[in-house]
């Protein structure tokens, strides 16, 4: 004799699927409890039996709130227990919106420069000493170059352009010299030394040790 088989797909449509059938069933039978005393334990064992299916949030109260939301939207907001903190949601709530993200406003005619020269020419224009300023802004217009010649190496990138650009970014503010060539300030970018190592420095040591001892002997 074959038994009857229940398919899930015969089954009622979970509410919130992440706590699975075995939840949605302890919510309804709680749902059936006549005594509120036992109904309130009841539903808090519920509770902490969601949380335990994700403990990375022991101690997170605002993920507890959530829980009890979850709870009565199982629940259909058809059951008389009270959360922790007294407010016990309602169907207008759960269903509130997160805040809309703005997104980020970033001009895209000049993105080849990246995403930080536009807070370094700010930085410039902010500055009160005109020698720095002017200083900071010639360093900006090598940079700029760089970029350009490494986000397009097929088209040549001339000073005049650097210029142009560093002026509609500044409005007007940032205006370089037309007697500087921004290669001279590239070149001095390119030609930075780099910092010696601990490594380096190690090696050097070891090499003087020997070198003296050698001499001892």
């Amino acid at each position: 004799m074959i038994n009857n088989i229940e398919y899930n797909s015969q089954k009622e449509l979970l509410t919130i699927s992440e706590y699975g059938r075995n939840v949605q069933n302890l919510v309804t039978h709680a749902k059936a409890i006549e005594d509120d005393e036992e109904r309130q334990h009841f539903a808090e064992a519920i509770i902490n039996l969601m949380h335990q299916m994700n403990p990375m949030h022991r101690n997170n109260q605002e993920y507890r709130e959530k829980l009890w939301r979850h709870f009565f939207r199982i629940a259909d907001f058809d059951i008389k227990v009270v959360p922790p903190d007294g407010e016990i949601p309602n169907p207008e709530s759960s269903k509130l919106s997160p805040d809309v993200v703005p997104y980020p406003n970033r001009d895209y005619n000049y993105r080849h420069y990246g995403n930080n020269v536009k807070s370094m020419i700010t930085k410039a224009i902010a500055m009160e000493d005109e020698e720095k300023r002017i200083e900071f802004a010639e360093t900006i217009g090598a940079y700029m170059k760089l970029a350009y010649r490494t986000w397009s190496r097929e088209h040549y990138v001339s000073d005049e352009i650097i210029r142009e650009d560093i002026k509609k970014l500044s409005k007007g503010v940032l205006v370089l010299d037309e007697e500087k060539p921004l290669d001279s300030l590239t070149s001095k970018i390119r030609k930075r030394p780099a910092r010696p190592t601990h490594h380096s420095n190690n090696s050097r040591n070891r090499r003087h040790n020997k070198s003296n001892n050698r001499r001892r002997r």
